[in-house]
């Protein structure tokens, strides 16, 4: 090996081993929040390999954030894990569904929450650190309604496996589906993230790359469906496999669906240059991960 080539060969996996040991530090972080909220959860399959992924992918995704400056991405992250274990899993009635989105949407606009509600006290400890970033009070309504239509996506899932249960042919069509991705939570984790760390300033900046992100999730729901098909079925979760798509088809989406949002990126470059950097990477880290796994375990 070539001197050059060998310093090339270092620095590249020195690199690689600081990412790493950021995601090291997130998951010790992550551990801790689960330690405080353990009936937010279960193990399996809120497993020790799901908290290290997760905090691999915010660490990939964003290499040139420190350990603090992920923390949102990270601790937003799992507070989606168990909101959607909470919809998914243990809401039994609409009436409850729709007071547990109640409940968390109280809490994003200020309200206490309850003592016996881990979820919505998480949820409390996310919007007081955000609180005390600078730019929260000025962007704070576009956090909550992010919230709010990653909560109304989930109850709009749980409202189409309900009815599956008691009228199987009224399915969505995977169009519908695909339109209500906003429950897959990226966009909610990636705005949370972009006010925590500065990225933003403006209202006008936020939203261009929410619409941005948009895009992407729709992405990230269909690689998702790929990896999960067979856990979903068991679990009788919904999947876009089940509504009449064939695996090609699926992946011809996804493709299609990228290339769309570099489209929607490429004018962001300029104004929001480590912003699409960050969305590309959400792309090819995801896709690339669903490749060969999904983050939860065992159900």
């Amino acid at each position: 090996m070539q001197p050059d080539t060998l310093a090339a060969t270092l620095e590249h996996t020195a690199e690689q081993g600081r990412i790493c040991s950021v995601a090291a530090r997130g998951q010790r972080d992550l551990q801790e929040r689960v330690a405080s909220y353990p009936a937010l959860f279960p193990d399996p399959p809120v497993d020790a390999t799901m908290l290290s992924a997760l905090a691999l992918s915010t660490a990939f995704i964003a290499p040139w954030c420190s350990a603090t400056e992920l923390r949102t991405a990270n601790h937003t992250s799992l507070w989606v894990t168990a909101e959607d274990w909470r919809i998914d899993s243990q809401v039994t009635s609409a009436p409850e569904a729709t007071a547990t989105v109640a409940a968390c949407l109280a809490v994003a606009a200020g309200s206490a929450p309850a003592d016996d509600d881990q979820l919505t006290q998480f949820l409390a400890d996310i919007r007081d650190d955000l609180a005390a970033t600078p730019l929260f009070a000025r962007l704070r309504h576009l956090w909550q309604g992010e919230l709010r239509r990653m909560l109304d996506a989930e109850l709009q899932e749980w409202t189409w496996r309900a009815r599956r249960n008691t009228e199987p042919a009224d399915l969505p069509s995977a169009g519908d589906y695909l339109a209500n991705a906003a429950g897959y939570g990226a966009t909610w984790v990636n705005v949370s993230h972009w006010i925590a760390t500065g990225a933003v300033r403006t209202e006008e900046h936020l939203t261009a790359l929410t619409t941005a992100s948009y895009e992407v999730e729709k992405v990230l729901r269909l690689v998702n469906d790929l990896a999960s098909y067979d856990r979903d079925v068991k679990a009788g979760d919904l999947n876009i496999l089940m509504l009449g798509v064939d695996e090609h088809e699926v992946r011809r989406q996804a493709v299609h669906q990228a290339d769309l949002c570099q489209k929607l990126l490429d004018p962001l470059v300029e104004t929001s240059p480590q912003e699409v950097t960050y969305l590309r990477r959400v792309l090819g880290f995801t896709t690339g991960f669903y490749h060969g796994t999904d983050f939860w375990g065992p159900r």
